[in-house]
């Protein structure tokens, strides 16, 4: 029998809570890099093109609102989750990304906890419409975000040397 876990998203405004998502944010590329062993070289170009580690330590500033969101699970009390929130340059949009859950706390609803509470925030932030992209391999997140809504996208991939393991979706925001 599994025992009762109690899961809670908090917006990260607290330099206490940025440093469980930067930590975080860290485990998801180590994550990336075990998953996708042939892609070494475009996890190390997506994270020079992103600006990755400037964007972390900046993540109060970068992911917070008017136009941004970050948030941080908890199960029981301890971190074991994020998702962040930006703005994406299709006008009235916002790309939902980098979530990781902890393999601790995986199948107990966390995913989905923080999903919502983000579609919820990008609809009180004005956004209209929601993007994210995700590798291929990622199933289990790609299934989560077909159950949410969130249906194929035709736009163009942001990086082209995982262009052809890209999965674009996309989801209205207003209905």
């Amino acid at each position: 029998m599994r025992a009762m876990v109690d899961i809670s998203v908090e917006l990260v405004r607290e330099e206490e809570q940025a440093a469980h998502v930067r930590q975080m944010a860290w485990e998801f590329i180590d994550w990336l890099r075990a998953r996708y062993p042939e892609m070494q070289d475009g996890i190390d170009e997506y994270l020079k093109n992103q600006d990755f580690a400037g964007m972390l330590e900046q993540l109060l500033e970068h992911f917070t609102p008017p136009e941004g969101e970050c948030l941080l699970a908890r199960s029981n009390g301890s971190p074991v989750g994020i998702l962040m929130l930006k703005p994406h340059a299709e006008p009235g949009a916002c790309e939902m990304n980098r979530m990781y859950v902890r393999e601790s706390a995986r199948g107990q609803g966390v995913a989905r906890a923080l999903t919502a509470k983000l579609i919820e925030r990008a609809r009180d932030l004005g956004y209209k419409t929601m993007v994210l992209s995700a590798l291929d391999k990622h199933t289990e997140a790609i299934g989560l975000y077909r159950s949410i809504g969130f249906t194929d996208d035709e736009r163009t991939p942001d990086t082209v040397s995982a262009a052809d393991r890209e999965v674009l979706m996309r989801l209205s925001l207003t209905a």
